[in-house]
């Protein structure tokens, strides 16, 4: 979730996100950033400290309050030396300043993410022989390169940072797509169609199985759909 009162900043990072395989809801008061981050399971937040009552910092420390751990990236003024600190002391995880690149955005959300999964700050994700390096966005299987599109690679992320478990279609779209297009089940299943023709189709062991009545997983045990 992206925090911004300046709708046209936070319209041109929801685009950019997107166009790089992220789902982003844009919301616009410290009210509203309240209401979505209680009642949605939100991988992290962007917030800008500027915003209306109650601004970013009132925010950020009421979330903390409630026990949320999700990880916050604050959006300060350039050179608002104060700013920053007081958004690490209400609770942020780190700081971007006004103006930024996307590139630079994207790369200290990418460091948010290995931090908060609490492992030893590896970009690798793997399963048997898949590998997914979330820095260089670089996917193999075998040491063979998979080229996937953002979307695809999204899902396959899903998947691998929780091998084994059975994803729901509606997991996977809460955690790929917007809210406003993730309803739409059969979507999951034709970008599950493409990783299997690009990741299983000929090989013998097969890591993406169906569940019958439950939704999908990736597993390196058994060979079936």
């Amino acid at each position: 979730m992206i925090v911004e009162d300046e709708r046209r900043i936070a319209a041109y990072v929801k685009r950019g996100l997107e166009e790089h395989g992220y789902a982003v809801d844009a919301v616009h008061s410290g009210q509203d950033a309240l209401y979505w981050a209680g009642s949605t399971p939100y991988d992290m937040i962007l917030l800008d400290i500027l915003l209306p009552a109650p601004n970013g910092l009132a925010v950020c420390r009421e979330l903390r309050r409630q026990g949320s751990r999700v990880p916050i990236l604050m959006l300060t003024a350039r050179g608002a030396v104060d700013e920053r600190v007081a958004g690490l002391d209400a609770g942020a995880d780190d700081y971007l300043a006004k103006p930024f690149s996307l590139k630079e955005l994207l790369a200290r959300m990418r460091a948010l993410t290995r931090r908060s999964d609490g492992g030893d700050g590896s970009p690798l994700l793997t399963l048997a022989d898949l590998t997914m390096d979330t820095t260089t966005r670089r996917v193999t299987r075998a040491g063979d390169e998979i080229t996937l599109t953002s979307k695809e690679y999204a899902v396959l992320e899903c998947f691998l940072r929780e091998p084994e478990r059975v994803l729901t279609r509606e997991a996977i779209a809460e955690h790929v797509w917007s809210y406003d297009v993730h309803h739409e089940s059969n979507v999951v299943d034709v970008y599950i169609r493409n990783l299997r023709r690009k990741v299983d189709d000929g090989r013998e062991r097969k890591l993406l199985q169906t569940v019958r009545g439950a939704g999908y997983r990736l597993t390196e045990r058994g060979v079936g759909r």
